[in-house]
């Protein structure tokens, strides 16, 4: 049986994901026996619905990658419909101090310790099937806060000691955007907040997660960093189809090539 997430992820070890935004139950067929630890269903940059959220939460079934879902928003409606669909693990784009981070939480939370709503027969609980799951859902999910502005990297430490908050996932595109560096998330002065920030999180307990170009691996890894993804389904098809049709451009009927 494999492990379950919120555990693997407290253990030494990279794990590696691969953000998911073309909203395609098919293509979260097709994706689930690939390997990953992982996958970002990006609600933030998509246009997911609870029924396409469904149908990819179903593709990628109990054994392949863990199904995490960045939320659109801080929205309590939504992130009840992620947990109610089975999400265990949420990401929270743009998290910036400590009541952004209380926010969230609560929001994942059954009360006392927030104020999900209770409903009986959904998906998380086997349509009311696991009788145990009211009483253990608070303590199985996984909150990772992004972040990803100047006010989330002046309030990490704040941020990162929010009770519930069990990591962080690091945004470099913003990051680099809030700091006058539009489109250029592998600029030195960000690569260096990064990972200064990265280590603190590391120093104050919690894990550390980041989307970053695959030859950054080893610098982050070395900062450390344990969660990873480099692409999404929708990058990985562009390239793909790109490079192949470069490697056609302009030829004649008999034209043969040559590698």
């Amino acid at each position: 049986m494999k492990q379950p997430f919120h555990e693997a992820i407290r253990q030494d070890g990279l794990r590696f994901g691969l953000f998911v935004s073309l909203n395609s139950a098919i293509a979260a067929e097709a994706l689930a026996p690939s390997g990953f630890d992982y996958v970002v269903i990006d609600a933030e940059h998509s246009p997911l619905t609870p029924a396409g959220l469904h149908g990819m939460l179903t593709a990628f079934g109990t054994a392949g990658p863990e199904a995490i879902v960045r939320a659109a928003s801080h929205d309590t409606p939504p992130i009840q419909q992620y947990l109610d669909l089975g999400v265990r693990t949420l990401i929270f784009p743009n998290v910036r101090d400590a009541a952004d981070a209380r926010r969230v939480v609560a929001a994942t939370r059954y009360p006392p310790q927030g104020h999900r709503g209770v409903a009986g027969t959904i998906r998380a609980s086997r349509y009311g099937r696991d009788k145990s799951y009211l009483g253990q859902a608070n303590d199985h999910i996984v909150v990772l806060a992004q972040i990803e502005s100047r006010a989330g990297l002046a309030n990490l430490d704040e941020i990162v000691a929010t009770d519930g908050v069990d990591g962080i996932y690091f945004g470099p595109n913003d990051m680099a955007a809030d700091h006058g560096d539009l489109g250029q998330p592998m600029a030195a002065a960000n690569v260096e907040r990064l990972t200064h920030a990265i280590r603190r999180v590391r120093e104050l307990g919690k894990i550390a997660g980041i989307l970053c170009a695959e030859t950054q691996l080893e610098l982050y890894a070395s900062a450390g960093a344990t969660l990873f993804a480099f692409a999404s389904d929708a990058s990985l098809l562009v390239k793909a189809a790109d490079e192949l049709a470069a490697r056609h451009a302009g030829r004649h009927p008999g034209e043969r090539r040559h590698a």
